[in-house]
């Protein structure tokens, strides 16, 4: 299986020279960490930063440069900052290529839900709802299931969602897999993973 890291590190395969990429919350922060070599990808930050560089070290630290979800970044020769109506212009406008997010639940027909869990505190949607409906491309990564040990792929979300037929690929610690008509596709398999690893633990319907 992959850990967190090489799941970030196959996302950022996604990514395509000259495009425009907004990066979620948790895992998907970690993509700017990996950039393949002769790809010039520029991040957009919700909060209104365009250009992050990867996460500072530790006598690079700048408190006053953070992303959406508050974590210290770097900044880039040609960054540019803008306030947040500038920043969700971009977004609503379809000026964003891919958004890569974390999220909560996938249903086999790509319906996400990302931001709540109802009686848990949560500050609000923030920027996903924005996101899932302006940018081309909407690439998930998370755990294939949760602490339990259940999906979270499933064939209906359980939990508020942020969009309805959003999703375009997801990325887990147990591989690859398209959102296509009727189903999921295993489009990849982490190393050591079998197709029975993926069964045991997956509802939503997968199309071979």
């Amino acid at each position: 299986m992959w850990d967190r890291n090489q799941m970030a590190a196959r996302a950022a395969q996604e990514l395509q020279d000259g495009w425009y990429v907004n990066l979620g919350i948790g895992i998907p922060t970690l993509v700017s960490n990996y950039i393949p070599d002769g790809i010039e990808v520029t991040l957009q930050s919700e909060n209104g930063m365009l250009g992050m560089g990867p996460f500072p070290t530790e006598d690079e630290i700048d408190a006053d440069l953070i992303n959406a979800g508050k974590q210290t970044i770097t900044e880039l020769p040609q960054t540019a900052y803008f306030d947040s109506s500038e920043s969700f212009a971009m977004i609503r406008g379809g000026k964003i290529a891919m958004a890569i997010l974390g999220a909560m639940e996938v249903a086999e027909n790509g319906d996400l839900a990302n931001w709540m869990i109802p009686g848990k505190l949560v500050k609000g949607m923030g920027g996903a709802m924005d996101l899932v409906a302006g940018v081309g491309r909407v690439v998930v990564i998370m755990d294939h299931a949760n602490k339990r040990g259940e999906s979270k792929l499933l064939k209906e979300c359980t939990l508020p969602l942020t969009g309805k037929n959003v999703v375009d690929r997801i990325i887990t610690n147990l591989g690859v897999f398209d959102v296509v008509e009727g189903g999921l596709k295993i489009a990849e398999m982490a190393p050591g993973v079998t197709r029975a690893d993926i069964d045991a633990v997956t509802e939503a319907k997968i199309i071979a």
